[in-house]
């Protein structure tokens, strides 16, 4: 069975939105402010290991707007272009990206379906609104929350909204040089 991995850059507060900075929100960007070779290697690493994406309408079509037209020496863009990609919503009616499928159905089932197909695990990336609502419906297996040391005091959190207290399990610890911390965790 496919294990669905939430892959996360969060401040210490929580704040989940804008951290590339595409957003134009005040804080975006925030985590450029943390230049850490070994996270950009866990993040290579991470990508790498996992067989498709999951995403969210709003993450979909940032991704799609920015990957397909670059490339790279260590083969993360042509990871990025080539693998699945499954993009849950509702309005979205075409998804051209290459080897993207729209999943317009019951969340519960569409995302239990793509857990018990053959192949890898399925990492989902940003897409906070898909990962609430995974996370209420008990459908997330890891959590890896690259945490920034840094307060932002405004923006979209994680788990805001979430309704019913989700209990983890902390499954590995990964500091990095820049303060930033890597937590790891599997539903209690």
């Amino acid at each position: 069975m496919r294990r669905i991995v939430v892959t996360e850059f969060i401040s210490l507060d929580g704040i989940v939105e804008d951290p590339g900075g595409s957003e134009g929100t005040r804080h975006g960007g925030w985590t450029f402010k943390f230049n850490d070779p070994d996270g950009m290697k866990y993040k290579l690493d991470e990508t790498m290991d996992h067989e498709a994406m999951l995403l969210g309408r709003v993450t979909y079509e940032g991704f799609a707007e920015a990957w397909p037209g670059r490339t790279d020496e260590v083969g993360f863009a042509d990871k990025m272009n080539s693998m699945p990609k499954y993009v849950v919503s509702k309005t979205l009616t075409q998804a051209d990206w290459n080897n993207s499928t729209i999943l317009s159905g019951d969340l519960a089932q569409e995302v239990t379906a793509l857990k018990e197909q053959d192949g890898g695990d399925i990492l989902v990336a940003g897409s906070v609104s898909l990962v609430r609502g995974l996370t209420e419906l008990g459908l997330v297996d890891e959590y890896r929350l690259m945490t920034f040391p840094i307060v932002l005091g405004e923006g979209k959190r994680l788990f805001e909204g979430v309704s019913d207290a989700t209990t983890l399990s902390l499954a590995d610890v990964k500091p990095l040089k820049s303060g930033t911390v890597i937590l790891t965790y599997h539903p209690a």
